[in-house]
């Protein structure tokens, strides 16, 4: 805007107002300058942003004058400060629009004024470039809204006592002491695991199971039998023992089982893991199996026992033959069943386990059998057969097939000789092979 009391000034060609603005006007009475051909008018340009260093206005020097003279052309004006502002055309995006100031300064009171020829107004020009507004911040684009996704909920961060982050090696506070009670493991926990294996697989119940019906169900009707001869027998027990000879067929599969079938699934891992002490597994598994063989046999020779005594007519039994007849046969059952586990244990295959324990009790019966009629194969069928465990077996009952054989409690101690060594030989793999 310029001030209303001064009349519009023209543009001159060196004036560096932007374009549109109003240029001042010479004073009246000046002489007006040679008409000039119109010149193309350059084409506007954008002030710089950055505002230019302010310099201090420089003062024309006024001549000296005597006193104020009268002015021409109109009344006397006063000095003042005329400030004219340029407002350029909106520019591209990313250009910010400048603010040009021209100022006036006006003369000191007081002071002599121009002769007539020069401007009426003298003083200073000052052309300023006011800083620009900031800009706006900037915008992103726009992109459409999403729907905010549900984030799922994070569990609440403990926080580490500081008992605990005191305590260690480098703590002042004593290490820190779990309120779970740490018992070290021992044998007790490795017979609770080992009965709940056994308890818990079908095999144990079919094995058993048929094992108890063999034996009791040949043992009565071998009673009803020769009850019903009507001849009285030199030895009550001498036919209890043809359904154990079966029953032992099934005790046998279950102590290779116990062991090898945790081979042939992988399990033996686990329990290898659980238990690192694998002299600890192999006990806990031979005092299952044994314990559990032997309970089951006893109880069912000893039913057979009553059976057989009390309808069969003969010499009543001494206290000797009822023990070998039942404690004596559990015992021997059980400790077969301790041979089959040696077994399982250093082939640790199934199928080649009890295929080895069915050959080593039948075996050597089947072929005596077939080397008797030879003359000098004779006296090794004959140990065969009085060594062999059908005939250890019926020993206890005091009808062997051969007499010269062990008799009494000798079959029982063999075996326990026999079970011993295979036993300690599966020890000795067990610790030295890898699972």
């Amino acid at each position: 805007m310029t001030s209303p009391q001064q009349p519009q000034p023209q543009p001159e060609p060196h004036d560096t107002a932007a374009p549109g603005a109003a240029a001042p006007m010479p004073p009246a009475g000046a002489p007006e300058p040679p008409a000039q051909p119109p010149a193309e008018q350059p084409e506007p340009r954008p002030l710089a942003a950055h505002p230019q260093p302010e310099q201090p206005p420089a003062q024309a020097p006024v001549p000296p004058q005597a006193g104020p003279a009268p002015q021409e052309g109109g009344p006397a004006r006063e000095a003042g400060t005329m400030m004219l502002q340029a407002q350029q055309p909106p520019v591209a995006p990313g250009k910010e629009a400048g603010t040009m100031m021209l100022q006036a300064q006006a003369a000191p009171q007081g002071a002599p004024l121009p002769p007539q020829g020069a401007p009426k107004d003298a003083g200073t020009m000052t052309l300023q470039a006011q800083q620009p507004p900031a800009a706006p911040p900037q915008q992103p684009p726009y992109q459409p809204q999403q729907a905010p996704q549900q984030q799922a909920p994070q569990p609440p961060q403990q926080q580490i006592p500081a008992a605990w982050q005191a305590a260690g090696p480098g703590g002042a506070a004593p290490a820190y002491v779990s309120p779970i009670p740490v018992r070290r493991t021992n044998l007790g926990h490795a017979l609770a695991s080992e009965w709940t294996k056994i308890r818990s697989v079908r095999s144990t119940l079919w094995t058993l199971g048929v094992m108890i019906v063999l034996n009791v169900g040949i043992g009565l009707m071998a009673a009803v039998a020769i009850a019903g001869l009507g001849h009285p027998t030199t030895v009550v027990f001498g036919s209890a023992w043809f359904g154990l000879l079966l029953g032992t067929l099934c005790v046998i599969p279950l102590g290779v089982l116990v062991i090898s079938s945790e081979y042939g699934t992988g399990m033996i891992r686990t329990t290898f893991t659980a238990c690192p002490s694998r002299g600890r597994v192999l006990t806990a598994k031979a005092i299952v199996l044994f314990g559990l063989t032997f309970v089951i046999t006893t109880v069912s020779t000893v039913l057979v026992a009553v059976l057989h005594a009390g309808m069969i007519d003969g010499p009543a039994p001494t206290a000797d033959q009822w023990l070998r007849a039942t404690l004596g046969s559990g015992l021997y059952v059980a400790v077969l069943s301790l041979l089959a586990l040696g077994a399982g244990t250093l082939l640790r295959h199934s199928a080649g386990a009890i295929s080895a324990m069915m050959g080593l009790v039948l075996l050597p019966m089947l072929l005596a059998v077939f080397m008797l009629s030879s003359e000098s194969l004779r006296p090794v069928a004959k140990a065969m057969i009085e060594y062999s465990v059908p005939n250890s077996l019926g020993a206890l009952y005091d009808t062997a097939f051969m007499p010269g054989g062990p008799s009494g409690w000798q079959p029982l101690l063999i075996l326990v000789g026999v079970t011993a060594v295979v036993l300690g030989g599966a020890y000795a793999a067990l610790e030295k092979r890898d699972v």
